[in-house]
């Protein structure tokens, strides 16, 4: 009877224990899921308030800046490409809609950049609010894009651990995807537009006009004398420095030298 009640201990620790290597490690997937669900909900607050900023300063910029219309277009086709993905997401962030959110950001980047020259907008309170939200947006989404990779990057990392990768496997626990972008033309810096800000309206104004030199007119610049009365043009020659090595004296010396061997 005795031995029985061991037999019965033994069993129950060793069931209990092989229970417990099992019950942990799924308790702990499921914090990390549900963990990594919250974070990306607070990047996605932050994507869709995005999304309606950016028609707002479209429609400014377009008021003020009329010529920008194809850095407006390529933000606006962006937009609209990401509000689709993020309609059909479920859930998480994929490959595709991770490209076009980075693509997004560095246009709205252009534009912003490229609005810069024009003083209109410069002072146009609305669109200094929209910059300054936008900004703010902006910070919010890298900040929590941070966090979230940060528990992806402990989710999968147990996923891949032994001996919870056996729990992992049992219970169809599956990596989770990063929120980034792996394509090096992505992550570049996006480009400016020169053909573009040449049609700019302050471009168009300085057309024709001559080049100033320095700071100044050119009568101020250095060498330069005024043309006679008689508007020829001044000789080159009469505004020359005398060169030493062409004096009388060359190379025997100062005039004081050549006065004394004179006198000798």
């Amino acid at each position: 009877m005795t031995l029985l009640i061991v037999i019965l201990i033994l069993l129950v620790v060793v069931v209990g224990g092989g229970a417990g290597l099992f019950i942990a490690p799924y308790n702990s997937f499921v914090k990390l899921r549900n963990t990594i669900q919250e974070s990306w909900r607070q990047v996605d607050v932050e994507l869709n308030r995005r999304y309606e900023l950016i028609p707002n300063l479209v429609e400014t910029v377009r008021a003020g800046a009329a010529h920008e219309r194809n850095t407006l277009e390529e933000v606006t086709r962006l937009r609209n490409q990401a509000v689709q993905l993020a309609a059909g997401s479920h859930g998480g962030p994929d490959g595709q809609r991770d490209q076009v959110e980075s693509q997004l950001t560095g246009a709205v980047h252009n534009l912003i950049a490229q609005v810069e020259s024009y003083p209109q907008l410069r002072s146009n309170e609305n669109f200094l609010e929209l910059q300054r939200e936008l900004a703010s947006t902006e910070d919010r989404i890298a900040s929590g894009r941070r966090y979230y990779n940060a528990n992806v990057r402990a989710y999968n990392t147990k996923i891949e651990s032994f001996p919870s990768n056996m729990v992992a496997n049992m219970f169809h626990f599956e990596k989770a995807g990063y929120f980034q972008v792996d394509d090096p033309a992505v992550r570049s810096a996006p480009g400016v537009n020169f053909g573009e800000i040449s049609q700019r309206p302050e471009a168009q104004q300085n057309q024709g006009q001559a080049p100033q030199i320095g700071q100044g007119n050119l009568a101020q610049a250095p060498g330069y004398a005024a043309p006679q009365a008689s508007g020829q043009l001044p000789d080159p020659q009469a505004s020359r420095q005398p060169d030493p090595s062409q004096q009388p004296w060359g190379t025997q010396g100062n005039p004081g030298d050549q006065g004394n061997q004179n006198s000798q």
